[in-house]
């Protein structure tokens, strides 16, 4: 490992790999790793901080981010700052594995997954100070329904401070804002073994 990188589009940092035919490529930067930290990818490599090989090569009970949905397309789960996976089971040919969320969700054994924790777990205790901060991240003032007008909002409109005047908020669209918004039938579900909390 050549550097750890500040990366502006997300909140965990990288990490700047140099292979060993000289080429250099970014890695998502786990809890332990500093530069000059070894890691390596395949399916006989050693179990530890890292380290990426498939879902069927490591232990029941391993901590993993960055874990791929479909083998070969590339980690999807497990991305953010400070987020782990565990490994719960293995039955041919899935991984059972536990969301930081509480769901417990089917994996292809064949996907692709790295060991340990991600990095800058600090984040979520970050305190912007002010809204120029944020507006330096590209995040635009955000305007109440009920203080717009009824052409631009559901809940707009109205004497002084109304209510939203429906039975539920909606979005601006005039969908649901609150409760399940989930899709009933959505095909996924079938790979779901325990629902979130």
């Amino acid at each position: 490992m050549a550097a750890l990188e500040y990366d502006p589009n997300r909140n965990v940092n990288i990490a700047l790999v140099k292979y060993t035919d000289g080429e250099f490529r970014y890695i998502l930067a786990p809890q332990g790793l500093k530069a000059g930290s070894k890691v390596e990818a395949g399916n006989k490599v050693e179990v530890k901080v890292g380290n990426a090989m498939k879902l069927k090569s490591l232990p029941v009970g391993t901590v993993v981010h960055n874990v791929e949905l479909t083998p070969g397309k590339g980690g999807q789960i497990g991305r953010s700052a400070g987020t782990s996976l565990t490994l719960q089971a293995k039955q041919a040919p899935f991984a059972h594995l536990k969301m930081p969320s509480g769901e417990i969700r089917m994996v292809p054994l064949e996907s692709v997954a790295t060991v340990g924790v991600l990095g800058n777990e600090e984040w979520k205790h970050l305190k912007f100070g002010k809204a120029g901060r944020v507006r330096h991240m590209g995040i635009r003032p955000t305007v109440r329904g009920t203080a717009q007008d009824p052409r631009s909002h559901p809940h707009g409109g109205g004497e002084a401070r109304s209510g939203v005047g429906r039975k539920k908020p909606m979005t601006k669209y005039g969908r649901p804002a609150v409760g399940k918004t989930r899709q009933k039938g959505k095909l996924s579900n079938r790979f779901i073994i325990k629902r979130r909390r």
